[in-house]
C-alpha cells in the first residue's frame, strides 16, 4: 500500500505539473476561449440581471417541471433560431490563480492518480502496457466529458482539441511516473 500512496502523490504531482506546462507554455491554455465583443456593455447587462453563482444555459427553461406542450414548443423555436450557449458565472469575480485553486487541483490530480494508483497495484504487464492503460484513462475521461460537451453544449472544436492534449499528455506523464512506482502483481509461473 506504500507505494500505492507514494505512487498516487507523486504521480498527481507529475499530472499537475502537466497542466502547468499545458496551460502556461503551451497554447493548449488559450485554444477556444475568447473574448466576448462589446464586454463591458455585455457584462453591465449580466449584472444587472444575473445575482447568483452558476451555470446558464440559454434559451432557459424551467426544467424542473414539466413544460406544456405549447411551452416545449416555444422553447425549441428560440433553440433553432439562436443564439445557444451556456454561461459560468460568478458574480463576485475570483483572483487569477489563487493559492486555493492551485492547492484544490493539485489535490484533485494527487485523489485521480491516488485511484489510477490503485487500479494499477492490480494491474499485470509491463511499464510501457501500464503506462498506456492510465493514458488510456485520460482518452476516457476525454471523450466521456470533452467530447460531450462539445456534442451537447457546443463546446468549440478547438477547445475540444485542447482538453484532449491537456487530458491525455497529462495521464501520459502521470502513467509515466505511475507506472515506475506502482508495482502490479507478478504474473505465477505454473
Amino acid at each position: 500500500m506504500g507505494r500505492v500512496l507514494i505512487g498516487g502523490i507523486i504521480g498527481g504531482v507529475a499530472v499537475f505539473m502537466w497542466g502547468f506546462v499545458s496551460h502556461m507554455l503551451l497554447p493548449t491554455g488559450d485554444m477556444g476561449l475568447k473574448q466576448i465583443p462589446g464586454e463591458d456593455a455585455v457584462v453591465a447587462a449580466m449584472k444587472g440581471s444575473i445575482h447568483d453563482r452558476g451555470v446558464y444555459f440559454f434559451p432557459g427553461a424551467d426544467m424542473r417541471k414539466k413544460m406544456t406542450p405549447e411551452e416545449q414548443k416555444a422553447w425549441q423555436a428560440k433553440l433553432e433560431a439562436g443564439p445557444t450557449g451556456l454561461l459560468v458565472y460568478n458574480p463576485k469575480g475570483e483572483q487569477a490563480l489563487s493559492p486555493k485553486q492551485l492547492l484544490i487541483e493539485l489535490l484533485s490530480n494527487m485523489a485521480a492518480a491516488l485511484i489510477v494508483a490503485m487500479l494499477l497495484s492490480r494491474l499485470a504487464g509491463g511499464f510501457g502496457s501500464r503506462a498506456l492503460m492510465v493514458m488510456l484513462l485520460g482518452l476516457f475521461a476525454w471523450l466521456s466529458i470533452s467530447v460531450s460537451y462539445w456534442n451537447w453544449y457546443q463546446f468549440s472544436n478547438e477547445f475540444t482539441r485542447a482538453e484532449a492534449i491537456d487530458q491525455i499528455g497529462g495521464w501520459l506523464v502521470g502513467g509515466l511516473v505511475l507506472a515506475a512506482i506502482v508495482k502490479g502483481p507478478q504474473a505465477t509461473s505454473a
